[in-house]
């Protein structure tokens, strides 16, 4: 009896070791990628670390100057916060939208829901933005055809009204993935519901708001939660577009954060607003988890 066990013992050993190197990439990349960094980032963000220079130990300092004397992450912090409250929502509309009128039986739709799902996979690239940037600029194609209806020109790029929603607007162009996954929930809803609110007599805007809509929550719960936690990150399209001006009207808080760590080599102070940022996207999102017991409805 003991030496079955220890043979059942050594083949779940086996088992178990076979198991870890299967996985063993994703483990190195978990460690080595993950972290191990995030663990030297908090470490440094208690550090007066110049990239040029060894860190030296502060404890909370890079913390108390930001809260305290830093003018310039509120003004990071607003305009990121503007921009996540406008986009996501718009965003979220507009791929529904979408994705109601792509959700038709119509020979070549499978087309149309591969171009529309297009701009997500090239919107966040250098290229685009500097597209947008042309586009948006003073003689660009909108003020082109704007000027065809009369409308004098917009330097919309370089005007602290208008420059933070240029940027919202290319955000709202990259519905697609939203678009694919509310796509993927209209599929869900039976017909027959759909076919017993008809013959009840139900309007269409009704059958709306009364069925698909709250069938869907759970879906706009978790696109909800994807894009705001991708909007506080957002970076590369201000930083090509607007370069975080005019004014600072565009200074998102991923940019700020460059600027610290890799214009003015302050590495100990960007890696404290990283941190700050991290616990900035863990709030909204519990806020978000903590307000759906009120709106989302499930089947049971």
């Amino acid at each position: 009896m003991t030496n079955a066990l220890k043979v059942s013992k050594r083949k779940k050993f086996r088992e178990g070791l076979w198991g870890y190197a299967f996985i063993s990439p994703w483990l190195i990349g978990l460690f080595v990628l993950t972290l191990i960094p995030m663990g030297q980032s908090l470490y440094f963000s208690l550090t007066n670390y110049h990239l040029l220079e060894s860190p030296r130990f502060i404890g909370l300092g890079n913390y108390e100057e930001i809260f305290m004397n830093d003018k310039t992450f509120v003004q990071a912090i607003k305009v990121t916060f503007i921009y996540v409250l406008v986009s996501v929502p718009l965003k979220l509309a507009f791929a529904l939208g979408v994705a109601m009128l792509l959700y038709k039986s119509i020979k070549g739709m499978s087309l149309f829901r591969a171009v529309y799902y297009l701009p997500s996979l090239i919107g966040g690239s250098v290229a685009i933005a500097a597209i947008w940037r042309n586009l948006f600029g003073y003689d660009g194609l909108v003020n082109k055809a704007l000027g065809a209806f009369g409308i004098p020109a917009t330097d919309f790029i370089n005007m602290p009204n208008t420059s933070l929603s240029t940027l919202i607007i290319l955000s709202i162009w990259q519905f697609g993935s939203s678009m694919v996954i509310f796509l993927a929930g209209l599929k869900q809803i039976p017909n027959d519901l759909y076919e017993a609110a008809a013959v009840d007599g139900a309007s269409k805007v009704r059958i709306f708001f009364k069925m698909t809509l709250p069938m869907l929550t759970p879906i706009i719960l978790f696109n909800m939660v994807m894009q705001t936690i991708n909007s506080f990150q957002m970076f590369t399209q201000a930083f090509v577009i607007t370069k975080g001006g005019p004014i600072d009207s565009t200074l998102v808080y991923a940019l700020y954060l460059y600027q610290k760590a890799f214009v003015f080599y302050d590495m100990g102070y960007a890696s404290a607003l990283a941190w700050i940022l991290l616990a900035i996207i863990g709030v909204v999102t519990l806020i978000i988890f903590g307000t759906s017991k009120r709106w989302v409805h499930y089947e049971n």
